[in-house]
């Protein structure tokens, strides 16, 4: 049996969407139902489900950011999206082959889907999201990291910086620190915001900014709340921070 875990906010959703997916044969569906994206991948994580029923608008995590958090399990879902998008912005699912079901879904449809239902990777769910940006989908509310616990969630406010080493760029954030496989570039695009670039190895968080010093060496350090040690500034990046400063 194909195990099958429903994830929307909306309980006729999850209703209508069990009633249906029970009445294929070879299906089952997972009795635990999310109600928000974290949901889903805490129980992902647990249950290892096959294929996941994904809505796309869901409170404090949508379904977009769930899925690139549930693509880094050891063996993910499928992932079928559940939407009320119009037919302008489903083109977008078209054009990266992502599978897709427009509500109210109908039989049929699920069936077809469940048929078609394929793994979707991390590029295939960073191009939607951009594609579909113009219908004021929320931004990440989480990092999400693969550790050995399995899919950790770090809240985006917990952030204190990200620093870059190798491949690899460490989240430092109030409970410790974790690796992730994003760039500084894909992360100061989408949180430019929130984080500020103080030197090419390095982003932090604006809101955690105390201070900025000149050491010994005669090198620009900021001071950041909680942080023992300071974070070098670039000499590039000593104005700007210097500007950010006066307006904190």
């Amino acid at each position: 049996m194909i195990k099958v875990l429903i994830a929307d906010d909306e309980p006729l959703a999850r209703d209508r969407l069990r009633r249906m997916t029970e009445g294929i044969e070879g299906y089952c569906v997972l009795e635990d139902e999310a109600r928000t994206g974290a949901e889903a991948i805490a129980i992902a994580h647990q249950r290892k489900p096959d294929v996941v029923l994904l809505d796309i608008r869901m409170p404090m995590m949508d379904g977009l950011e769930a899925a690139m958090a549930l693509c880094q399990m050891d063996c993910p879902p499928a992932i079928i999206f559940c939407t009320a998008y119009d037919q302008y912005a489903l083109e977008a699912f078209h054009v990266q082959a992502v599978g897709y079901l427009l509500k109210p879904v109908k039989q049929d449809a699920l069936c077809k889907a469940l048929q078609n239902a394929q793994r979707t990777n991390r590029s295939q769910l960073a191009a939607l999201n951009e594609r579909l940006s113009e219908n004021e989908l929320q931004k990440r509310t989480h990092i999400s990291a693969r550790t050995y616990k399995g899919i950790e969630l770090i809240p985006l406010n917990d952030v204190r910086f990200f620093q870059a080493d190798n491949k690899y760029v460490t989240v430092n954030h109030i409970k410790g620190e974790v690796l992730i496989d994003e760039t500084l570039k894909e992360l100061e695009n989408e949180f430019s915001d929130v984080f500020v670039r103080i030197h090419r190895n390095a982003l932090v968080a604006r809101r955690a900014i105390e201070s900025m010093t000149r050491n010994d060496q005669g090198s620009y350090e900021i001071h950041l709340r909680d942080v023992m040690k300071p974070l070098q500034v670039s000499r590039r990046h000593v104005a700007e921070m210097r500007r950010l400063l006066k307006s904190l």
